[in-house]
């Protein structure tokens, strides 16, 4: 049986292991959390580095593709410094391919009860194709990367201004402590709501779960939260806050959604090529699975 895993700076209460079958093969796909510990995580790569057949890096970006600019975080670099022989991916890839899905695919399930196509996008820097995918899909786009990664209540209204908000900003914020712009271990848990009106204006929240969780009001009812990493803890959360429907990017294992670090993991062990994979072969096997966003209505 092959193997994945996803070693994670995040809270170690999101762990989870399934057993599940790619293209006939069987593949166990595990994360581990260290609670932030970002040597816990350096040497758990380390001491799984050849033991596994392909690294999901969870919790971080290593990399951000901005169209076509790719940026290095030089802060989280070190925790993949001792990986010499298994493959290892962020989820970048799926995020320029599967996450283009999301836009098309909520409006053919949901497009008639959306009130207005307003969507805010917690941070387009870090999910660009998920990003991409409504501002070309027509809707009305709010970009929180100011608000979310840096606490400055500036909204963006253009891809444009997020281009060169990333040229100026990710060479130099890149350098920072991660912990500093996006929350690690159990500070995950820690919900601080802030600009409750830029929520309540958009109809569709996309973005990574823990920034919208983070961030979100307690009641926010009828909205659309597009996103990809959930725990059924997390959908409760949503139920109450009478979310209409959580859509998802990967497909939902045993109850929870993984990251797309995982699942970019588990195609590459399950393509066996002991690279990851280019965005035309994550394309083609993609579209042997009919992989496609997944819906979970709660409201």
């Amino acid at each position: 049986m092959k193997r994945a895993v996803s070693v994670s700076i995040g809270s170690s209460t999101r762990d989870k292991a399934v057993e599940i079958k790619l293209l006939g093969q069987r593949i166990r796909v595990e994360r581990i959390g260290t609670n932030g510990d970002m040597e816990a995580a350096a040497g758990l790569f380390r001491d799984l580095d050849g033991k596994v057949d392909a690294f999901g890096v969870g919790g971080t970006d290593l990399t951000l593709v901005v169209d076509r600019r790719t940026f290095k975080l030089q802060s989280v670099q070190k925790l993949v410094r001792h990986v010499k022989v298994t493959p290892y991916v962020d989820g970048g890839g799926l995020k320029g391919t599967l996450e283009r899905q999301l836009a098309p695919f909520i409006d053919r399930r949901f497009g008639r009860e959306l009130p207005a196509r307003r969507a805010l996008i917690a941070s387009a820097v870090d999910r660009y194709g998920m990003a991409s995918s409504f501002a070309d899909s027509g809707y009305e786009c709010l970009f929180g990367d100011l608000m979310f990664s840096l606490g400055i209540p500036i909204p963006l209204h253009s891809l444009r201004s997020v281009k060169i908000l990333a040229a100026l900003l990710i060479p130099i914020v890149g350098r920072l402590p991660f912990e500093w712009l996006y929350p690690t271990g159990h500070e995950q848990e820690v919900r601080k709501p802030k600009w409750p009106r830029t929520f309540e204006w958009a109809w569709v929240v996309a973005g990574d779960a823990l920034y919208i969780k983070r961030r979100m009001p307690d009641s926010l009812p009828g909205r659309i939260i597009a996103t990809n990493t959930t725990t059924p803890a997390d959908v409760a959360f949503f139920r109450q806050a009478g979310i209409r429907a959580v859509v998802s990017s990967t497909p939902i294992l045993d109850g929870r959604t993984f990251g797309t670090n995982m699942m970019e993991a588990a195609l590459v062990a399950v393509a066996g090529k002991g690279r990851p994979l280019t965005h035309d072969e994550l394309r083609e096997l993609l579209a042997q699975l009919k992989m496609e966003p997944q819906v979970q209505v709660l409201n």
